[in-house]
């Protein structure tokens, strides 16, 4: 039964994307210029996890990282760094701040330097603490 009901969610889900079609290219369409800047109607908020290969020794993970120019390229020029955190068991926390535009950019840059010595997990999100304190306010 379960697996009736993915199968359905699966077919609706495709049937939504053909209705839809997106004019989006990502993979065709230009690079955004690497001096965008967030501004308050652009920016989002990238968390990244870097998880270390935990059956390699760090030493091995970072020589690795040296050879795939990871420190060099990461993070792009103009990406503002919020935080940058070692989650012990875990590997790298980082959130960046950055206009949405330079997403596609940052992702490549990760796949091309960091994959091997890290799998990656992207959380964008967004600057709600101005609009919660407003609401938290509104409410006393």
């Amino acid at each position: 039964m379960a697996r009736g009901i993915i199968s359905l969610v699966g077919i609706a889900a495709l049937a939504g994307m053909l209705a839809y079609p997106s004019g989006a290219g990502a993979q065709t369409t230009a690079a955004p210029a690497g001096n965008a800047v967030p501004t308050p109607d652009n920016a989002i908020l990238l968390t990244v996890f870097l998880k270390h290969d935990q059956s390699r020794p760090l030493s091995e993970l970072n020589a690795q990282l040296d050879k795939q120019g990871f420190h060099k390229a990461f993070p792009p020029p103009g990406i503002e760094v919020v935080s940058w955190y070692i989650m012990m068991g875990i590997g790298q926390v980082i959130t960046l701040r950055l206009p949405a535009s330079r997403l596609r950019e940052v992702n490549r840059v990760l796949e091309d330097t960091a994959w091997g010595s890290y799998r990656t997990e992207f959380y964008p999100t967004y600057d709600y603490k101005a609009i919660g304190i407003e609401e938290h306010d509104k409410a006393r």
